[in-house]
């Protein structure tokens, strides 16, 4: 299992999952329409297929860790695509949450 390969992997799968929930947000809370939610549903699913292809066979272990991922890039999503400042607590909770991704995954296990 390549470390690098395992990470881009976990971008892509947060890149869809979040992008599909922000575009299903977009078209029920701004009014967007059904367009917007057609492609969320679509970009959400594909999160489900990119999923698959991490290296390690621990479907609770790929998406525990995953979890990690999700709550920074979320933060991270915020602040490049709604402009959202977050605080000190956000910071510190987003990398307890990244520490615990590098623990679950990519620990020495005997």
């Amino acid at each position: 299992m390549t470390v690098a390969r395992s990470l881009l992997l976990f971008v892509l799968a947060a890149l869809a999952e979040i992008g599909g929930a922000w575009l299903i947000w977009q078209g029920v809370r701004e009014q967007r329409g059904l367009l917007w939610i057609g492609a969320g549903v679509i970009t959400l699913g594909l999160y489900g297929f990119v999923a698959t292809l991490q290296p390690d066979a621990h479907f609770g272990r790929i998406l525990a860790a995953y979890g990690g991922v999700f709550v920074a890039g979320s933060l991270l999503w915020g602040v490049v695509v709604d402009k959202f400042h977050p605080d000190r607590w956000d910071v510190i909770g987003s990398a307890i949450c990244l520490i615990g991704v590098l623990v679950i995954m990519y620990a020495p296990r005997g």
